[in-house]
């Protein structure tokens, strides 16, 4: 069995980063096919004057509650691995080579306390070996809860560097340079788990970047009691390559396997919750995974959808119609969304599937992705 998203896009290369596409049929076999073409509605239609029906949220404060405290994470900064950050532990047998990382964004320190507490409880492993890297330490240390959204990063976004021509450029940053200096652990990586958080509210999901062999790790983890059984899979981020699209993972011939999980809101103890249950499907299921590309045992079907668009603010004003939430799904094409200065954006296609709202996107900055579920399951 293939598996090889193919799509075209109808505007490839335009300047504000917005993807239209036009056919794209995720390659399960017999199995499958997202339709992501068949529109029943334009995406943005230009409006004389906006309607009064139609007022906006408008831009919300950044004023957050943030109910998780920072973790203490003093042992991580000379651990014996003699790497900060990060800490490896050893079964001594053969077997998978698993790889955690956490608080690639230093604000999303709940994935901070879930290594931690991993940690000090000490992971038990029958086989293979378990690297846990807490990625931006640095920017961590910025942190202040008085403007939690300050601390994401220091120079750049350590999520957006893992191509490898930015990897082995002339290049320098504070993230650039950790990112080399964590590659090694990387690439030996058999499945890679990678804890992220959000700054809006959102349900819970994995994503996968579009390769057989990894959207099969997602769906093995997100197959576990109380973890989330959306499974999204897209072709990149605008901004650049993300930790799961390193070259080790995106590989055609390769094995290596990578999965992103967005856990909940970023200071909320349920995230951490979210990602310790992640963490111990993976640990308990590591070896199936690996050979097999499935788990043992699956409590709940996972339910796979594919990004059609990248909802991109043209404008400084971009506000929503409502203050939507990540998962949210609209049943009928051409429900507005948001205004974008003169425009109004729609659902372009039935049961629309709303990926991570961003509320006060900058001109530029990505708004929300729209995705569509696939007509069926997957099946390895």
């Amino acid at each position: 069995m293939s598996y090889a998203p193919r799509c075209r896009y109808g505007s490839a290369g335009r300047p504000d980063g917005e993807q239209l596409v036009l056919s794209c049929s995720v390659g399960f076999p017999g199995t499958m096919s997202c339709k992501a073409g068949q529109r029943h509605h334009p995406l943005r239609i230009r409006q004389p004057r906006l309607s009064e029906t139609l007022p906006g949220l408008g831009r919300p404060p950044l004023v957050f509650n943030v109910a998780l405290p920072p973790p203490d994470l003093s042992s991580w900064r000379a651990p014996p691995s003699g790497m900060p950050g990060v800490w490896v532990f050893d079964s001594g047998r053969s077997g998978p080579e698993m790889v955690i990382t956490a608080m690639v964004h230093g604000n999303e320190y709940a994935g901070g306390w879930a290594l931690e507490n991993l940690r000090r409880r000490g992971p038990a492993l029958s086989s293979g070996r378990l690297t846990l890297i807490l990625a931006n330490l640095e920017a961590f240390d910025r942190f202040d809860a008085a403007n939690p959204v300050m601390s994401r990063h220091v120079d750049e976004d350590l999520n957006r560097l893992w191509h490898n021509t930015r990897l082995n450029s002339r290049e320098h940053s504070s993230e650039l340079e950790r990112a080399r200096k964590l590659q090694p652990y990387i690439a030996r990586a058999d499945l890679l788990l990678d804890l992220h958080s959000t700054l809006w509210p959102s349900e819970p999901l994995f994503i996968a970047p579009p390769r057989q062999r990894s959207a099969e790790f997602a769906c093995a983890l997100a197959g576990g009691k109380e973890l989330p059984q959306t499974v999204l899979t897209d072709l990149g981020h605008h901004g650049g390559s993300r930790l799961i699209e390193h070259a080790h993972f995106m590989s055609p011939g390769g094995t290596g396997r990578s999965c992103l999980l967005e856990a909940g809101p970023h200071w909320e103890p349920a995230t951490v919750t979210v990602m310790e249950s992640a963490i111990a499907r993976l640990l308990a299921e590591a070896e199936t995974i690996h050979l097999r590309g499935q788990a043992t045992e699956e409590s709940c079907p996972p339910e796979m959808a594919v990004v059609t668009d990248n909802i991109i603010a043209r404008n400084a004003d971009f506000s929503f119609i409502r203050p939507w939430e990540g998962g949210v799904t609209i049943p009928k094409a051409g429900t507005p969304l948001a205004h974008d200065g003169h425009d109004l954006i729609y659902t372009p296609y039935d049961e629309c599937l709303l990926i991570m709202p961003n509320l006060r996107p900058r001109r530029g900055q990505l708004a929300v992705r729209l995705a569509r579920r696939t007509a069926a399951l997957f099946r390895s």
